[in-house]
C-alpha cells in the first residue's frame, strides 16, 4: 500500500494533460479519474485527522448506567474491519485502462494518417507551378469537370457563370 501511496502522490496531472496532448473522451475521463482521486485524497486527510480513540472513563463518570457502557466498549474492542473483495473495483479499472488505451490508438492512428494527408498536399503545394505560369490547359487538364460544365454552358447559349455578378460584382464599367 506504501508503494501506491508514494506513487499516487507523485503524480502531475497537468503535466499528463499537457505532455500527451489529450483531447476529447480521454481528457474528458482522465479530468474524471483525477477528480475521483482527489475526492478520495479528501475524505482519507478529513477521516485521520478525526480522533479515533474512545474515552470510556470519561463515559463512566458520567454515566449511571455502566452495562451500557461495557457493552460498547467490548464491542468497539472486538470489531474487525470487514475485508472487501476489490476485484471488481480492479477489472472496472483494467477496463478503463484498456479503453483509454484503445481510445489513444484510435486518436494515434486518426492523427498519423491526417498528418501523411497534410504531407503529401504540402508536397504538391511546394510542387505546384506558380499561379502566373498556368495556362487555361492546366486548370482543364487538373479538373476536368470545369470544361465540361463551360461546354454544358456554351451549349444552352450561357455565357456567363450563375453567381459570379453576385460574388464578385459587375466589372463590365471598368
Amino acid at each position: 500500500m506504501a508503494v501506491g501511496r508514494s506513487a499516487a502522490l507523485k503524480i502531475d496531472w497537468t503535466k499528463i494533460n499537457n505532455s500527451l496532448n489529450l483531447k476529447g473522451s480521454t481528457a474528458t475521463a482522465l479530468a474524471a479519474f483525477k477528480k475521483r482521486n482527489d475526492d478520495a485524497k479528501r475524505r482519507v486527510q478529513i477521516l485521520s485527522s478525526q480522533p479515533q480513540e474512545i474515552d470510556f472513563a470519561k463515559y463512566r463518570s458520567e454515566l449511571k448506567n455502566q452495562s451500557v457502557i461495557d457493552e460498547i466498549e467490548g464491542s468497539v474492542k472486538g470489531f474487525k474491519p470487514a475485508t472487501y473483495d476489490v476485484s471488481r473495483q480492479i477489472r472496472a479499472i483494467e477496463a478503463f485502462e484498456a479503453q483509454a488505451v484503445k481510445n489513444a490508438e484510435e486518436t494515434k492512428s486518426v492523427v498519423d494518417n491526417e498528418l501523411r494527408d497534410l504531407e503529401k498536399t504540402l508536397g504538391n503545394i511546394e510542387s505546384a507551378r506558380p499561379f502566373e505560369d498556368l495556362t487555361v490547359d492546366d486548370v482543364a487538364a487538373a479538373k476536368p469537370e470545369i470544361d465540361e460544365r463551360t461546354a454544358q454552358l456554351v451549349s444552352k447559349g450561357r455565357w456567363s457563370v450563375p453567381g459570379y455578378k453576385e460574388k464578385f460584382g459587375n466589372l463590365s464599367v471598368l
